[in-house]
């Protein structure tokens, strides 16, 4: 009977290296410790073995058994450490390491301005409005003063829609102007910000592609002051502190008057520096009270009201507010620049 379990060993233990699943791992269990195994009869037929045999040959059954089932969880587990192995090579990483961090993305600069700025208003009051990007001729010039003969339609370098009558891409917001004017009834107070197109010569400091945002008011009484005192706020908002303005005259074909506003450079102190031209000053915006013809083109009697109106380039904007020196980096899609944002 030893010889029989001495044989039963070698022959469990060489299944179990050799087997390649668990299902084989299962099949081997069962033809060795199963109800009808060959270890299990040869527990079952002890009692039937003389009395001097039984202990030797039961202590060799219970030794077999023992080590046949360490091997079997030996090898089981060699197994699954096996499929984890073809689990790596199928999927290209190991899942029993820590993931990998996924990059979050981040929001543009000029984004991050417009936002800024729109929360500004919105806190004055003003409705955050948006207009087409293909625009029409009547509104993109003739309703804001600037009739097919009026030379600062030069200014512009339009992109015309080729094939269309008076179609063209919008060389400013302000035809949202005319156009809230139309669907809206005073008091009026509304931010557009936008993008915009020109067929500008590209370099450090031009884009064809760039944004800007304007702002009208119109409502009875309106006057400089009151244009004065929301733009102030605005710098306030933008450079976290009071600035000293100035207003200069400036034309505007559709504010009358009109005026360039200025501010004491909040980056040297009105010492003088690159940013400023050495001046002590920087341009920020142009501005004015609109005009009675655009007041008309929208609607409304300028007798009866009055308004005021401001532009801003959110692409300069952005370029003050993080210090970027070209504005082709806005349009370039390069992560690197994006990332610092």
């Amino acid at each position: 009977m030893k010889e029989r379990i001495e044989s039963l060993r070698e022959e469990a233990l060489a299944a179990l290296e050799a087997a390649a699943s668990a299902e084989a791992l299962g099949s081997i269990e069962r033809r060795v410790l199963g109800r009808e195994g060959e270890l299990t009869r040869v527990l079952a037929s002890l009692p039937k073995l003389p009395k001097e045999e039984r202990p030797a040959v039961g202590a060799a059954a219970n030794r077999l058994k023992e080590e046949f089932l360490a091997a079997l969880e030996r090898r089981a587990r060699a197994l699954s450490e096996g499929d984890v192995e073809g689990e790596r090579k199928a999927l290209g990483f190991d899942p029993t390491l820590p993931g990998r961090r996924l990059r979050t993305g981040s929001l543009h600069p000029i984004t991050l301005v417009a936002r800024e700025l729109e929360d500004l208003f919105s806190s004055m009051g003003f409705a955050i409005v948006d207009g087409p990007e293909v625009e029409l001729e009547h509104y993109n010039f003739d309703a804001i003063n600037i009739p097919p003969d009026h030379p600062s339609r030069d200014v512009w370098d339009t992109f015309w829609c080729e094939g269309t009558s008076g179609l063209l891409l919008r060389t400013h917001t302000s035809p949202v102007q005319v156009r809230a004017m139309e669907r809206l009834t005073p008091p009026i107070r509304v931010l557009v910000p936008g993008r915009c197109f020109r067929h500008e010569a590209v370099d450090a400091s031009h884009e064809h592609t760039f944004h800007q945002v304007e702002g009208l008011v119109v409502d009875r009484g309106i006057s400089v002051a009151h244009m004065i005192g929301t733009l102030r706020t605005l710098l306030r908002g933008i450079f976290h502190r009071d600035l000293e303005v100035r207003l200069r005259p400036g034309f505007l074909p559709f504010v009358e008057p009109g005026f360039e506003l200025d501010a004491r450079c909040p980056f040297c102190g009105s010492k003088g520096c690159g940013v400023c031209k050495q001046s002590g000053w920087i341009e920020i915006l142009p501005c004015g009270l609109v005009h009675p013809n655009v007041l008309r083109a929208g609607g409304l009697d300028p007798e009866a009201v009055s308004g005021f109106a401001f532009g801003l380039g959110l692409s300069r904007l952005a370029m003050l507010r993080y210090g970027i020196d070209d504005i082709r980096w806005f349009f370039s899609g390069d992560l690197r620049f994006l990332r610092q944002f």
